[in-house]
């Protein structure tokens, strides 16, 4: 799995001190685990805070309401899990390793960030078009490599917008099993497994 994502203006405020960027990480990490823990409706802007370590008056110099902390928190998460995804296929040599690479790297950022997947759900009942732009991002992206892998020679003819979208759903659900049901990393089964079914399909030979 790798990304590339289209430009967009962050919403709030941006610092534009070393110490300003840090506060804004607390307050993004902190809705992170309320928000995942509690669910967007029960978080508060006093719990966010309170579990950041700030006061909550200092919550609006970064951010106009809870709802658009939440907005960034998905553009945030996105941005960090892009990031990790691109350097986990830096060293693959060809298209399935990079595969390989992407899916496993996904499936630990899964296991670390084990709120990902319910501030990402709550999101589409916050600002619907924030949560269809995180998978958006992410499709433009994986149609992209899958094209140039396709150029090169290393996938088959064939349209690369449906196959991003196909894969982007393994992922999602393995995701889920293995990286966020299961305890500690994927077994080398798991992906092989995973591998063998992008490689080869489930039609007989």
């Amino acid at each position: 799995m790798t990304t590339r994502s289209r430009k967009r203006p962050d919403s709030g405020s941006r610092p534009v001190t070393a110490r300003g960027e840090a506060t804004r990480r607390k307050l993004l990490e902190a809705a992170e685990r309320e928000i995942g823990t509690e669910g967007f409706h029960r978080a508060s802007v006093s719990s966010i805070t309170r579990s950041a370590g700030v006061a909550q008056g200092t919550f609006y110099l970064y951010f106009d309401s809870k709802e658009d902390a939440l907005r960034e928190l998905v553009r945030h998460m996105g941005r960090e899990l892009r990031g990790v995804l691109t350097r986990s296929i830096d060293s693959a040599p060809d298209r399935m390793q990079a595969e390989r690479q992407g899916l496993e790297a996904f499936l630990r950022f899964v296991a670390e960030h084990r709120n990902l997947y319910r501030v990402v759900q709550e999101s589409l009942f916050v600002d619907e078009s924030v949560f269809r732009d995180y998978y958006q991002d992410f499709a433009d992206g994986y149609s992209a490599a899958l094209d140039s892998a396709q150029q090169a020679g290393e996938v088959r003819p064939g349209n690369n917008e449906v196959r991003a979208w196909a894969l982007m759903g393994l992922g999602h659900f393995l995701g889920l099993r293995f990286g966020l049901w299961a305890a500690g990393q994927p077994s080398a089964e798991v992906l092989d497994a995973a591998m063998d079914f992008i490689a080869h399909g489930i039609a007989p030979a």
